[in-house]
């Protein structure tokens, strides 16, 4: 839908200007001088504001006349990796025992420099760093199945064990045989720009969007709540974890099955229940979650572990706003909480939804 309040449109512009990665995909900016239609974080040179118009649809700007900027990539970045990036992928994924080269890239029109940029932009490794943690993440996952080492190793095509094992002290610093605990990291798009979740072998332990301030900070903290190592990599609980947010964006899913291994304290794991029973398409205040859970007094307890939540959309934070009905802060930006929030709204009443 084309969006005409002037007040929310010149709140957009600025996160244009701002290139606020915040916004992506809540918004999309049609150039009138051009025809193009951008995303938040478009590199582009801005346009004045009376020669834009403002879209919270691509199908709206699409139908408007307007075709995706060569720059921004709005039908790709806001929702999925570029084409590119997924034969990249898919060559990984099917061949998991071999290393795919820059030149298997050329030879499929795939440009290995692309690829890499891509690669250090969104996961701060290059693809080659990306292949040997899938590689030694699908080892010590065939270990962990009962595989020996000899096994693990020759099937996922290293050359020696002696290689195997000085690629794999290297990335998790332990030897294949001894028994360490591995953190899994894997990035998926969204129509809200990409998340990337973490999961150990019992379930899922953080969702955040990728431009979350102090993102580091948390994969630290992880790091050592789990005395584990953390490689990029997918396991089950992964796979259902961006499964069922796809159907949650397309607003088919409200509640989620997937396994959850959080760690905090005994208070904050009671109000990350509490979240969990709040119902899809419904808000509360902090003093109502807190009766809720039983601790009516403990309102400001309840308001730092709700900010403690590592958990995004599962263990659903967004709901909480203020006594007043305002947007509380929220650790993917107040866009993403007042777009979840319209996009349960809109979903509510469907009968679909699982």
């Amino acid at each position: 839908m084309k969006i005409t309040d002037n007040f929310q449109c010149d709140q957009w512009y600025q996160a244009l200007l701002a290139r606020a990665a915040e916004f992506t995909g809540v918004f999309f900016v049609g150039v009138k001088t051009t025809r193009v239609f951008c995303i938040s974080i478009c590199r582009a040179r801005k346009p004045k504001r009376e020669n834009v118009e403002f879209y919270d649809d691509v199908n709206s700007a699409l139908d408007d006349g307007f075709r995706p900027c060569k720059i921004c990539r709005p039908t790709e970045n806001a929702f999925t990796a570029p084409a590119f990036i997924q034969q990249a992928l898919k060559r990984v994924r099917d061949r998991p025992d071999e290393r795919v080269s820059d030149t298997e890239l050329r030879q499929h029109a795939i440009s290995p420099e692309r690829v890499r940029r891509w690669f250090l932009q969104h996961h701060g490794i290059t693809f080659q760093a990306f292949q040997r943690m899938q590689r030694v993440n699908g080892a010590l996952q065939a270990l962990k199945a009962g595989r020996t080492t000899t096994e693990a190793a020759f099937e996922r095509g290293y050359e020696s064990l002696s290689g195997f094992g000085y690629t794999c002290k290297k990335l998790t610093g332990h030897a294949p045989s001894e028994t360490h605990q591995t953190l899994l990291l894997h990035r998926f798009t969204t129509p809200l720009g990409p998340m990337v979740v973490c999961a150990t072998d019992r379930g899922v332990c953080l969702l955040e969007f990728a431009d979350k301030g102090m993102l580091d900070t948390e994969f630290g903290t992880l790091q050592r709540l789990f005395t584990a190592t953390m490689l990029a990599g997918e396991n089950s609980h992964t796979h259902q974890a961006e499964k069922e947010i796809g159907e949650y964006f397309s607003g088919y899913r409200r509640t989620f099955g997937v396994a959850l291994d959080t760690r905090g304290s005994e208070f904050q794991r009671t109000v990350w229940a509490g979240l969990r029973h709040v119902a899809f398409g419904q808000t509360l205040n902090y003093q109502a979650l807190a009766a809720e859970i039983g601790k009516p007094a403990a309102m400001r307890a309840v308001a730092a572990a709700n900010r403690a939540n590592r958990v995004a959309i599962i263990v659903p934070c967004h709901r909480v706003i203020g006594k007043d009905g305002s947007l509380t802060g929220y650790g993917g930006g107040l866009a993403r909480k007042a777009w979840l929030i319209a996009h349960e709204a809109k979903h509510v009443q469907s009968d679909e939804c699982i």
